[in-house]
């Protein structure tokens, strides 16, 4: 019970120190003319966002990184509040926001100005990182590689675990950045699968781990108040690739990846339509298996509202969540 007090008091903690520092951070946006800019061939109901200041997954990352340093202050002068292999995924969160924001940042003001980096510099960098962190789960940390649903014991991987690690980050980094195309679609489903792993690492003991998800909890939720539609601010890849990134690291640090595509049902179903759209885009000589992807876009051409879709995929995910966490305790 102390242990759930704690994770649910930081989470409220990096909630109230996110929309604080909001309003300011988001003058500050404004000042510097960090803006949004929207591809031509979305919705037209989004030409409106354009100009809305993006980058806001800073937002996000400053209160976890602040509030993770300052427990592993105090857990080095004596007292027991957070555990070093929390900077796993703190280095993840940072570095995949570093490298989403050199992508906003290429997107607004660079030479490849409304596109960003070129997506096979991102993937390799991407890869990089994910190589690198898949390495120090297995090796440094000693992650439990892999759990049945149901079962106790953790089934070795060997020489395949670094590979399949990888792909699950960097694919739910960009599943994430997917996501990110409404008003608090990415933030509210993002944050559900945090809250989800939250509750698993409870329930497994990984107490540090869990005070980690529930302060990302917090971030997201005060990100959302300034995310809701009409947005004022976005979290742009600074935020999505980061928060992909992470997730999967969390995943993969209780050894109960199996049910991430459940978890988060949304992000994997985005990414698959994408995959699905450009295949069938290829084969057929230029025709579409939806109207639009990533598929929040085909259900708002079928004439749902913005919130209607942010609403009920959020429902769906906040369902699946469940479902993972029922499967992984069956017996």
């Amino acid at each position: 019970m102390r242990e759930t007090s704690l994770a649910l008091a930081l989470s409220f903690f990096a909630f109230i120190m996110t929309v604080i520092w909001g309003n300011p951070f988001i003058r500050l946006l404004k000042y510097l003319k960090i803006g949004k800019i929207i591809r031509e061939e979305g919705p037209d109901t989004h030409k409106e966002k354009l100009g809305t200041p993006t980058m806001g997954g800073l937002m996000i990352i400053a209160p976890v990184l602040l509030i993770t340093v300052l427990l592993n202050a105090a857990t080095l002068l004596g007292f027991d509040i957070l555990g070093q292999s929390v900077m796993v995924p703190l280095f993840v969160l940072i570095a995949f926001g570093v490298l989403g924001m050199i992508d906003d940042w290429e997107g607004i003001r660079g030479s490849r100005k409304g596109l960003g980096m070129r997506a096979r510099t991102k993937l390799l960098i991407q890869m990089a990182l994910g190589i690198g962190t898949a390495f120090a789960l297995k090796y440094i940390i000693d992650v439990p590689e892999m759990y049945w649903p149901g079962s106790p014991e953790s089934f070795d991987l060997g020489n395949w675990y670094i590979p399949i690690a990888t792909v699950i980050i960097v694919g739910f980094s960009n599943a994430v950045n997917f996501t990110d195309g409404l008003d608090g679609l990415a933030g509210l489903i993002s944050a559900t699968a945090f809250a989800a792993y939250g509750g698993i690492a409870l329930l497994q003991g990984q107490f540090f781990l869990a005070r980690f998800c529930f302060t990302s909890v917090g971030a997201l939720f005060g990100f959302l108040w300034f995310n809701v539609h009409p947005a004022e601010l976005f979290m742009g890849d600074t935020g999505s690739l980061a928060i992909g990134a992470t997730l999967a690291t969390l995943a993969l640090m209780t050894g109960q990846w199996l049910v991430l595509p459940i978890i988060a049902i949304i992000p994997v179903s985005e990414i698959i339509s994408v995959v699905l759209q450009i295949a069938y885009f290829k084969i057929t000589k230029g025709k579409r298996l939806f109207r639009m992807s990533p598929i929040h876009h085909h259900f708002e051409l079928l004439g749902w509202s913005e919130t209607q879709v942010v609403q009920r995929f959020w429902l769906v995910s906040l369902m699946a969540a469940m479902i993972g966490i029922a499967i992984i305790f069956m017996e």
